[in-house]
């Protein structure tokens, strides 16, 4: 699914009215008929519509995403595919306010790029990589990893963010990131370790053991590269399950 199918981004119309204009033959901005809803709403989805365009012409899906449930913000990511960011943290402990981020990993266009504490790991790494991107898709990230961002390093995350595990939930995918992989067919070349062994590889680390971090890094960046491949099916699985399904009852 793309942006141009979606109408729920339009004040007033939720899932139902949606619905209706698929099942209708309205299935992409382009075939929008007015006569299907009133003509307030008609011409408040023309000029959506209107507006639309030249966002998605300058690569900007940050007004979708605003508008968009959490748990549909998944619609935008065929249209910025290429340019999305797949990102995951490691820290210290579990608050921002008095632990630390170790790692960073974030992977977008074929490409993981890794930023250890101490090293690379710097604010303006972090901005100039975000400023890159035009969505960010994390795992639980929405309460975790960006706010752990923007307080450690005072930085502004402000780039359209899809959390997976609210449309994972749309699915009936619960549980972390990992046991969700083992549902759907996600091969991890190494075993899973907990939050409190990244804590642990990481003092490892501070006392001299450079492979505790190579092996934390190599974590990191699983969880990042993995991201990707849980996006896509979950993307087609909502695809079917919510456009296909409308549109094969019409």
């Amino acid at each position: 699914m793309r942006i141009e199918n979606s109408f729920i981004p339009v004040r007033g119309v939720g899932e139902t009215t949606e619905r209706r204009l698929w099942e209708n033959g309205i299935t992409h901005w382009d075939e929008f008929d007015g006569s299907v809803v009133g003509s307030t709403l008609a011409d408040r989805i023309e000029t959506f519509i209107d507006d639309g365009w030249t966002h998605l012409e300058r690569g900007d899906v940050s007004v979708f995403a605003e508008a968009l449930p959490a748990s549909s913000r998944w619609r935008c990511y065929e249209n910025v595919s290429s340019e999305t960011c797949f990102l995951d943290i490691e820290t210290t402990g579990l608050d921002a306010s008095c632990n630390d981020v170790t790692t960073v990993s974030l992977h977008r266009g074929g490409e993981t790029k890794t930023f250890v504490k101490d090293r690379d790991l710097t604010s303006e790494r972090l901005e100039r990589e975000l400023d890159d991107s035009a969505l960010l898709v994390t795992f639980n990230g929405q309460r975790f990893d960006v706010p752990f961002l923007e307080t450690c390093f005072d930085v502004d995350v402000d780039v359209p963010h899809v959390d997976l595990m609210y449309p994972c939930k749309k699915l009936g995918l619960d549980g972390g990131l990992k046991a969700i992989e083992q549902e759907v067919g996600i091969d991890r070349d190494m075993p899973d370790i907990s939050g409190r062994d990244a804590v642990r590889l990481w003092h490892e680390y501070e006392r001299g053991d450079e492979s505790s971090l190579e092996t934390l890094v190599e974590y990191n960046r699983a969880d990042t590269r993995n991201m990707e491949p849980l996006m896509e099916i979950v993307a087609d699985r909502l695809h079917e399950n919510v456009f296909e399904a409308a549109t094969a009852d019409d």
